[in-house]
């Protein structure tokens, strides 16, 4: 067997193995005090922000790929597939420019940058997306009126009183803090299991 061949398999093996752990991850999933109960934080995405940095970028996006299908296939979906695209969408907007610049700055400060570049991408993702793509979505395919979206948003936050300001505000604080908490889980696993990601 090849070189190549055998590093193939290895990488295979490896996004097969933290896409695992990232659907079991998703299990344990909770709400947060400033945003609707539907926005639910997990930390699925430390498996694949680990395999970003360890494998590189565009293996993360198939780690984040292989997540999705699994936890597709093993528990179905409530939002006709808006919530699974939305997960996808945000974890490579987070994980896959963190992964190019720390692919580029191996070191302790190219690792903070690639974190908080990451969690600003995802922060900025996350507002387009749910203002133009996953909100009206959800409204016109799984028929939710946007009112109560709103009303969700605004027992939460006093001054929510529009689509716009739930995004700005509560979509907005959501992925903020799931991106600081994400990143410093990374940053304090990173080291212990890198030689493992990279045997």
């Amino acid at each position: 067997m090849s070189e190549k061949s055998n590093f193939n398999i290895k990488t295979i093996a490896k996004i097969a193995i933290l896409a695992a752990v990232a659907v079991v991850l998703m299990l344990f999933d909770f709400p947060l005090p400033i945003a609707p109960s539907f926005y639910k934080l997990d930390f699925s995405e430390v498996p694949v922000l680990l395999g970003a940095f360890a494998l590189g970028p565009w293996q993360a996006a198939c780690i984040e790929f292989v997540k999705i299908m699994l936890n597709f296939l093993f528990n179905g979906t409530f939002t006709a597939g808006i919530g699974e695209l939305a997960n996808f969408l945000m974890g490579c907007a987070f994980v896959v420019p963190a992964g190019i610049i720390y692919k580029k700055e191996k070191t302790k400060a190219g690792a903070i940058k690639a974190l908080v570049i990451g969690t600003l991408f995802m922060v900025i993702a996350g507002d387009l997306l749910n203002y133009f793509v996953l909100i009206p979505a959800y409204v016109n395919i799984v028929h939710y009126p946007l009112e109560a979206i709103i009303a969700a948003g605004q027992e939460k936050i006093p001054f929510v009183n529009s689509q716009l300001t739930l995004v700005l505000v509560c979509v907005t604080l959501f992925n903020l803090i799931k991106g600081i908490l994400v990143s410093l889980i990374t940053a304090l696993l990173y080291k212990r299991v890198s030689p493992l990601l990279h045997s």
